[in-house]
């Protein structure tokens, strides 16, 4: 059965907001998005980098081929507002608000219209691709005030894991993080 969720506003996050939301909502939602793909292409000056040496976090690339998996929320209108305007001050590194229809997974109902931030090629942070080998080092590198990019990416792929969720980027990266970090444990020794 097809059928539209409650009027929102509604929320709809690929990143960190699955995990942190920081923010109250009546109602949480697994859901997809088409047309587009999550990348570690944006550089994170401000939370899990520096200026000096930015992380990488994800935002979404357009591709008429990919669905991309994340969690919706629904706000409550009356604190809608304010919600998003400090999600536009979290959000503020390149990215901007964008508003998707969303599928939501348990009763495939359409959300007509969820706010999400995305970080276009072209902005003054964008890192766009570079190699595994060197997202890799790029990451293990990086920390801000919001803490490692590492801790970032493995949280990311944890979150997707526990939804059962299968994003090939995403699970490719933690894996040779995870192995980078053992094989410098090991290099340590006991």
């Amino acid at each position: 059965m097809t059928g539209e969720l409650p009027a929102g506003p509604w929320i709809f996050g690929y990143g960190s907001l699955m995990w942190r939301p920081d923010f109250p909502f009546r109602e949480r939602r697994v859901g997809y998005i088409r047309g587009w793909k999550r990348r570690f292409h944006q550089g994170s000056p401000d939370h899990r980098g520096t200026p000096a040496a930015p992380g990488r976090v994800v935002t979404l690339l357009e591709d008429t081929e990919s669905i991309t998996w994340g969690v919706a929320f629904r706000l409550a209108p009356e604190i809608a507002t304010g919600i998003l305007e400090t999600l536009d001050q979290r959000e503020q590194a390149g990215y901007a608000r964008l508003s998707l229809p969303v599928w939501a997974a348990e009763e495939q109902c359409l959300i007509p219209a969820a706010t999400t931030w995305v970080a276009t090629p072209g902005n003054d942070d964008h890192l766009g691709d570079a190699t595994l080998h060197q997202m890799v080092r790029q990451i293990r590198d990086a920390s801000g005030p919001s803490g490692s990019n590492e801790e970032y990416v493995l949280a990311l792929d944890q979150c997707l894991a526990a939804m059962d969720i299968v994003d090939d980027h995403v699970r490719t990266l933690a894996r040779e993080i995870r192995r980078a970090s053992e094989n410098s444990a090991d290099e340590l020794g006991p």
